[in-house]
């Protein structure tokens, strides 16, 4: 597998980070990183300090007696450790400056107000390629992206948010027997994840890979999803109601709504801490007041405006949730919760693999099955219930086992049309330790961790 070889190649960058004949190695990267932190913040300045420092580098590396004979993976493998390294030491120095912070605020206020109305229809989203399952997976993956520091890890994310559309529109298309899926299908998809993901400080972190990842290595499949990526965050900047195929008036409408309910639920949140707090008895009365007043004062321009139209979505929000209700809200409730996978063990078939089985149309039954449980679970969490634990039948038997999926460094070109797709990448670790201060001394911990059975998933750290 070409994760565990990524690992042991960086395993063995820090063996040899620990010879005394590297020391020249180690002090340059850390003088680097002294001399860099002392610096006031200039990102264009920064981030070409940083691109020649990591190229010089491997350069040494190459012509170095540590690495002689080694292969071209090994050497990929040291430079890939040597910008985790870095960067992890920098990243607080050059991650989310000010400037950059109030361009994220901006951006995930709009993402919160237009989430509350998008739907598929408004990005000209086919039916066909119209699946809750797979972009509620997509929405997790890139979810994860502040979990992590380095440039790659973060990377890491957005690929796998991408495959998951990637193979979603590909069967999609091969199902209906059409035309492999282009940039034209792809793009208002990951449009739409996005939204409804509103990843955080979504605008720092592309800048931040964009500025620090090695250029050398953002190439063939990385680079044409990265830059759909930030083609996604550019259009949801400049988006209005003609990009949303959408009329003016209706559009207005919907953002005056919008934020009506989300200052609703912002005084219902500030409300329910102050009478957690038991400070004061008359807390739950006076926020009711306050909240009905507020939304009142927020509303009242769109309410004199669309007093029918409002009117009805109030009606509307007070009837008796739909099954689609619950299920939805339950399968909020699911995309907050990290070990998902725990939730799904019950049922064996879930993560198996066309080819673990042997029944004709497997591909139907197993897709079936998938959405089957899922709308189970999430009308479950909507419910507020636990889940009804129940065994498998003896006619069911665990298929195989679910490895951890493994990135591909591919340079494949990307245009017109989509590679056919691919698992997901590990992105929780990677296979790439956590570095020690001093790389000299001290053992690495590791991140990664080794593939477990089906239906469970590494945590990420």
């Amino acid at each position: 597998m070409e994760n565990a070889d990524v690992f042991l190649g960086l395993q063995d960058f820090l063996e040899r980070m620990r010879q005394p004949s590297a020391s020249d190695f180690v002090r340059s990267i850390k003088s680097f990183i002294v001399s860099f932190s002392n610096n006031d913040p200039n990102p264009e300045r920064d981030s070409a300090q940083v691109q020649e420092f990591l190229a010089n580098m491997e350069k040494a590396f190459r012509a170095h007696p540590l690495w002689a004979g080694c292969s071209e993976e090994e050497l990929d493998s040291a430079g890939e450790g040597l910008e985790k390294y870095v960067m992890t030491k920098l990243f607080a120095r050059v991650f989310a400056l000010p400037d950059d912070v109030k361009v994220d605020d901006q951006l995930s206020e709009k993402l919160s107000l237009i989430q509350q109305f998008i739907r598929p229809e408004n990005l000209d989203i086919k039916p066909a390629f119209q699946n809750e399952i797979s972009w509620l997976l997509a929405q997790k993956e890139l979810q994860k992206i502040n979990m992590y520091k380095a440039p790659r890890d973060k990377l890491v994310c957005i690929l796998n948010c991408c495959k998951v559309i990637n193979n979603l529109l590909f069967n999609a298309s091969h199902a209906s027997n059409s035309n492999p899926p282009g940039a034209d299908e792809f793009l208002p998809v990951l449009i739409f994840v996005t939204i409804k993901a509103n990843p955080p400080q979504l605008h720092s972190n592309l800048l931040y890979i964009q500025q620090y990842r090695c250029q050398s290595r953002l190439v063939g499949e990385q680079a044409y999803f990265f830059t759909n990526m930030l083609s996604a965050e550019s259009f949801i900047s400049n988006i209005d109601a003609k990009l949303l195929s959408m009329e003016e008036s209706e559009y207005e409408k919907n953002m005056e709504f919008a934020r009506a309910v989300l200052s609703g639920l912002s005084i219902d949140s500030n409300c329910q801490s102050d009478q957690n707090s038991g400070n004061n008895p008359k807390a739950e009365s006076e926020c009711k007041k306050q909240t009905g007043s507020q939304i009142q004062t927020n509303t009242s321009e769109t309410t004199c405006r669309t007093n029918d139209a409002f009117a009805k979505e109030e009606s509307s929000m007070e009837k008796i949730p739909s099954l689609s209700d619950i299920e939805n809200r339950g399968a909020a409730m699911l995309l907050k919760e990290d070990p998902v996978s725990k939730v799904f063990r019950e049922y064996p078939y879930l993560f198996a693999h066309a080819g673990d089985l042997t029944v004709n149309d497997v591909e139907d039954l197993l897709n079936n099955y998938k959405q089957l449980v899922f709308k189970y679970i999430c009308l479950s969490k909507g419910l507020a219930g636990a889940t009804t634990s129940r065994p498998p039948s003896s006619s069911q038997t665990r298929v195989g086992h679910s490895s951890e999926p493994v990135l591909e460094h591919t340079a494949v070109e990307h245009k017109d049309k989509l590679e056919k797709p691919t698992g997901i990448i590990d992105s929780s670790g990677t296979g790439y330790p956590v570095y020690e201060d001093d790389i000299g001394s001290k053992s690495p911990k590791v991140e990664a961790t080794v593939p477990q059975e089906e239906g469970k998933q590494d945590n990420a750290k």
